[in-house]
């Protein structure tokens, strides 16, 4: 009786070779090379003016920066790590807020067509209104400044929690909620059995669109109201025409947007049963 042989698979040498440089290249070598191109682009542009510092100034002052970044000198003086540290306090305080409110909201509008009905003109005048023009009517209602910017926050990160809720709550389907009717479930096995796990994606995804709203509007806040913050200090660093802080911050808080919107794009992605 004869046997034939199985030959063992062949290792694909250049397959897995391309696989790894396409690899390294979309995440690493493609990216450095547009870090790159910013640069040359800024050094070219840096020698046509006096007032816009170099690459090479603004990393030394980097470096003098954030080799003592959480120095406290007083009320005016404090390193650059405590401005941002001051920045995500309001950030996160706001940010909670809206959370607290606009995701029970949003599931509310979602349920319940009537409550919708109501509240829909609402959200679609108030949503548009730029984040900065609700600063006078906290300083009018709060009288501080530190109270005002996080209602700024709080007012600009409700909407898209809000409206990303109610789309997933009014994306189930309605065969799921026949079933709960003919089963006669609370409405709070509906919320917790049906509603929550298939509209969690679309909560997720409207937390991380306010986060970064948040971040991106604390800044401007800070540069009107004053105080200890990232943006108040861009304002004072620019008062005594220190460009190169002033773009030293600039990636300080580009780097920091960056971290919490990839954070919350990890943490969207870990939620999504449609990718799975």
């Amino acid at each position: 009786m004869s046997t034939t042989k199985v030959a063992p698979p062949k290792f694909n040498f250049n397959k897995r070779f391309n696989r790894l440089f396409n690899g390294v290249l979309n995440t690493v070598l493609l990216p450095l090379g547009g870090l790159l191109l910013l640069v040359i682009v800024w050094a070219a542009v840096a020698t046509t003016t006096e007032y816009l510092p170099s690459p090479i100034t603004t990393w030394h002052s980097a470096v003098e920066l954030f080799s003592d970044p959480f120095y406290d000198r007083g009320m005016n003086d404090k390193g650059i790590g405590l401005q941002l540290w001051a920045s995500l306090k309001r950030v996160f305080e706001g940010f909670g807020l809206a959370a607290l409110v606009g995701i029970p909201l949003g599931f509310l509008i979602g349920r319940f067509e009537t409550l919708a009905r109501m509240l829909n003109p609402v959200i679609s005048l108030l949503r548009p209104v730029s984040p900065l023009a609700w600063l006078p009517i906290g300083l009018a209602v709060f009288k501080a400044a530190d109270p005002s910017a996080i209602f700024v926050i709080f007012i600009t990160s409700i909407w898209p929690m809000v409206i990303n809720t109610a789309l997933g709550v009014a994306s189930v389907p309605q065969d799921y909620l026949n079933v709960a009717r003919v089963l006669q479930l609370p409405e709070w096995k509906v919320f917790t059995k049906i509603l929550l796990p298939a509209s969690l994606p679309y909560v997720v995804t409207g937390i991380k669109l306010a986060l970064g709203i948040a971040w991106l509007v604390i800044v401007a806040a800070e540069m009107l109201t004053g105080g200890v913050g990232i943006g108040f200090w861009i304002w004072d660093e620019w008062n005594n025409l220190n460009m190169a802080h002033i773009i030293v911050a600039i990636f300080a808080v580009g780097t920091v947007g960056l971290i919490l919107e990839q954070s919350m794009a990890w943490v969207a992605n870990r939620f999504d049963y449609r990718k799975n």
